[in-house]
Order: structure tokens, then C-alpha cells, then sequence
């Protein structure tokens, strides 16, 4: 292994004097962050290792095969607004691939409706803001008129308050909306259902920061923020073959099934890297783990308070695959109320199915189902697709399985705001980069992707290199 030439850095958060061409960096995780902080540090000119303990990029984003079908783990959906992940895909060059949908439209169904009342939809009007949702709000069917009006006003007090404000991050969102006048229906109907979607908490259990960011971003910020994009490949198309080839071609040196077992600081002033069979030498790490891993790993007095890496709650997330004999779903997706259903997507193009449907149900929340058998989950969930779609009625279920991931976020929980790290540390040439650290944005492929650039900013700048290349995202979505 060829060392870096050990020269020592300028100290945490400081600019070198000049430049070193040798310098070299080691990457932990290979999920979006880890991959787009690679990408970053390369394109800048840096020497990069990037180290993945599974067998795959992509992270809690990827694809397997079950058999003729490629199977998402999970079905994951951005929006406009989402303008790092947007680069991302641009940089891997798999934009065209996860479209953005033209105009905002989202079918929700009430089942506590007769049938043929039951469909509203949340859509917009190319209208400036707050007008642009102003028809879709007064004609919205699972609403009264006077929860409509004061959906309204709820929303006009939310885009009144600063996101920079850290009190926000200790109350929760659910009794804000009270105080403001939504009701227990406002909430399930329209609240909680963008919220838990993005959040993955019901309101009374997400931090108000975070949600007015959600909010303010999504859906109050630009006509088209909230306009949502899904890939119509399998995820492992884009965050692993994609992924890996742009890494590739940037010059990084990729590792899978390579796991670090412990990292410190070596005698010339940069870091050592273990793993089995190899040390390697670098001159900055960025660790691009969950939280725990993260903890594990981290040597001491790099950061104040590292407990509060294990204090960040976890939320899960179940996912259900149902393949028809037949189309049983018109619409690309669409979300319900009235059912234990949360949202449903069409992935048979994307699966590779030739014939019959095939769809998978995203339930966030699902801390009371994620261990459920999967027979008392088909028993719950076909009867109410039979109930949501009445197509899928004697149907033929070609197959049924489920994918749970039990980490799948950080929990939102009021508070969670002061436990989640920026991407320095005191260790000098050490980075902190994931979903979970200071992004102000909830658990997203959004916030990996700008965790992943943060970090390399840290990184460069304390390596001397220019950050001229560094994608800007913090504006609002354009």
C-alpha cells in the first residue's frame, strides 16, 4: 500500500499553506454520503479510498434480486426541492432515470368514503406560492371547509417561522398544529401525510424544526419544490453500478466487503486505517457510518459528547410486496387513508416483471409491525388492497414477501436537533458524514448526500485544496 507522504495537516477547520499533490483520504461507508464525499474529494483532486463493509454501494438505498425480479429494499421517493440529491444523480449520471414528476400530483383515498367519492388529490397550479396549492386545498374532499380554511392559516404561521430559530427543535410538531387549530382529522389527512412520509414520525413525535423545514421547503418555498421523483430503474442501478462507475472513473479506489475495525492517529500527524490484512495511511478519514458505527469507531476527545451519537432513536420502516397475476393499479402511486396502508407504487416496469403487477407498500412508523410475521402481515394488508383497489379483487397474488429495515432513520424526536454532530471533530483530519449529522434536514437521501459534501469541504479545506468545485445546495429549491 503506498503511504501518504505524511505530512502534517494545518489543524481542524484551517487552510494549509500550500497545496499537497499526495494527499489521501480514507472514506468509511459507502452509502450515499460516503459516496458523495468520495466523488467530492477526488473531483477536487484528492487522492481517495473508499471502504464499504457489505458487498454493495448505496447503503439503506439498494436493490436485490428475488428470483426473475430486481427488488428494491425500500421504494424511495425525492422532490424537487431536493436539489443535492438532484447533483448526485447528475454526477453519476442518472438523472434521467429518477425523473421529477412534471407538476405535483399525489391520488389519496379515503376508505372511510362510499366508493366512487373516495379519491382527492394534492396537486398544483403553476401559480406563485402559497396560490399554487390554493385549489388543490379548497377542493381537497377529506377535509371540511372549515379545516381547509384553517390548513390555511396553520400554513401561512409555519412559513412565518425561522428555521434558524433552536428553540423550535424542543417542541413537537403535533402540538403546534393544535395550537394553531388543526384537527385530529387535519392532521391524519394532510399533515401526517406528507409528514410521515418525509419524517418518518406522526407529528406529535417530530420535532417542530424539523417539520417546518419539511414544510417550508416542500411545500412553501418555490411552485414546484414538492413536485416528487422516484427512479423507474431498481436503486441499485443508480447508488451501486452508477455509483461505482463514477467512482471509478474519478480514480477512487473502491473496497467492498471491507470493513474497518479501529482508526487512530499515526505518529507523522495523519491517521491509520484498519482493516483485516491492511493498514492504511491517510491524511484525513471521513466516517460515513450510522450513528453507532460512528461511535465504535470514533477515538477519543474527538468529539465532546459522543454519547449523544447513541442517544439519536431510531425509527423503522416496513416494506410489503404484493405481485399480481394482473394490473390492479392505474396510477404510478397513490396514498390512502381510512386503512393500515400508508403508499403504494407500481415497480413492475422497474422489477423487470413481464407479466401481472407488481407493487410495493412503503409503511413508515411501523414500530409496532416491523417484526410481525410475514403471514399476519399478508393476512392484514391483501384484504385491505382488495379494499383500496377493487381490480386486486380475485386477483391472483403471485407472491407476497416483505423487507424491514428496523434502523431505516433517525428518529425526529423533539430534541433531536442538539445530539446530531456538524462534520468536524476535534480530532484533527477526522469527519463525521451521513443522514444523521447537522443537516437540518431530516433522515433523506437528501441530507446524506449534503452530510457527504459537507464533510468534504472540512476535508479540503483542511488539506489546502480549493472548495471551488464544491456543488453549492443551500439555496431553496429553484
Amino acid at each position: 500500500m503506498t503511504h501518504a507522504d505524511g505530512t502534517r495537516d494545518g489543524g481542524e477547520g484551517t487552510d494549509v499553506s500550500a497545496p499537497r499533490p499526495g494527499a489521501h483520504t480514507v472514506v468509511v461507508g459507502g452509502g450515499l454520503a460516503g459516496v458523495t464525499s468520495a466523488l467530492a474529494l477526488a473531483d477536487a483532486g484528492v487522492r481517495v479510498t473508499l471502504l464499504e463493509g457489505r458487498p454493495r454501494l448505496g447503503g439503506l438505498a439498494f436493490s436485490f434480486r428475488r428470483g426473475d425480479l430486481t427488488v428494491d429494499n425500500g421504494q424511495h421517493v425525492y422532490l424537487r426541492c431536493c436539489t443535492a440529491y438532484r447533483w448526485f444523480l447528475d454526477r453519476i449520471g442518472g438523472a434521467g432515470l429518477a425523473p421529477v414528476q412534471d407538476r405535483l400530483d399525489v391520488p389519496v383515498l379515503d376508505l372511510a368514503r362510499p366508493e366512487g367519492r373516495r379519491l382527492g388529490r394534492l396537486r398544483r397550479d403553476p401559480l406563485p406560492v402559497p396560490l399554487h396549492l390554493g385549489r388543490s386545498l379548497a377542493t381537497y374532499p377529506h377535509l371540511s371547509l372549515a379545516e381547509r380554511a384553517g390548513v390555511g392559516r396553520a400554513a401561512l404561521a409555519l412559513k412565518g417561522l425561522d428555521l434558524a430559530d433552536p428553540s423550535l427543535d424542543d417542541r413537537d410538531f403535533g402540538s403546534w398544529l393544535a395550537e394553531h387549530g388543526q384537527s385530529p382529522r387535519a392532521v391524519e389527512a394532510l399533515w401526517d401525510l406528507v409528514g410521515v412520509a418525509t419524517l418518518n414520525a406522526v407529528a406529535g413525535d417530530a420535532s417542530l424544526g424539523l417539520a417546518a423545514m419539511v414544510f417550508k421547503t416542500g411545500l412553501l418555498s418555490d411552485p414546484g419544490a414538492a413536485d416528487i421523483g422516484w427512479a423507474r430503474v431498481p436503486l441499485g442501478e443508480l447508488h451501486d453500478r452508477l455509483a461505482r462507475k463514477a467512482l471509478d472513473s474519478a480514480g477512487v479506489r473502491t473496497e467492498v466487503r471491507t470493513r474497518v475495525t479501529a482508526l487512530h492517529r499515526d505518529g507523522g500527524g495523519g491517521w491509520s486505517v484498519h482493516i483485516p490484512g491492511e493498514t492504511l495511511h491517510a491524511d484525513s478519514v471521513v466516517l460515513a457510518v450510522p450513528q453507532r458505527e460512528a461511535y465504535d469507531l470514533l477515538p477519543d476527545g474527538a468529539l465532546d459528547a459522543p454519547e449523544n451519537l447513541l442517544e439519536i432513536g431510531t425509527a423503522p420502516i416496513l416494506n410489503i410486496h404484493v405481485v399480481y397475476d394482473r394490473q390492479v393499479l392505474a396510477a404510478p402511486f397513490l396514498t390512502a387513508l381510512g386503512t393500515p396502508v400508508q403508499w403504494v407504487f407500481d415497480r413492475t416496469e422497474a422489477s423487470g416483471l413481464k407479466e401481472g403487477q407488481y407493487l410495493a407498500l412503503s409503511q413508515s412508523t411501523a414500530q409496532h409491525e416491523i417484526d410481525e410475521p410475514v403471514a399476519t402481515l399478508r393476512e392484514r394488508y391483501l384484504p385491505e388492497l382488495e379494499r383500496l383497489l377493487p381490480r386486486s379483487r380475485g386477483a391472483e397474488v403471485k407472491d407476497f414477501f416483505v423487507t424491514r429495515e428496523r434502523t431505516a432513520t433517525f428518529a425526529p424526536a423533539p430534541g433531536v436537533g442538539r445530539l446530531r454532530p456538524g462534520a468536524r471533530t476535534k480530532a484533527p483530519g477526522l469527519y463525521l458524514a451521513g443522514a444523521w449529522t447537522a443537516t437540518g434536514w431530516p433522515a433523506t437521501m437528501e441530507s446524506a448526500v449534503r452530510s457527504g459534501v459537507g464533510a468534504a469541504g472540512a476535508a479540503l479545506g483542511a488539506l489546502g485544496r480549493s472548495r471551488g468545485l464544491l456543488p453549492d445546495f443551500f439555496e431553496e429549491a429553484a
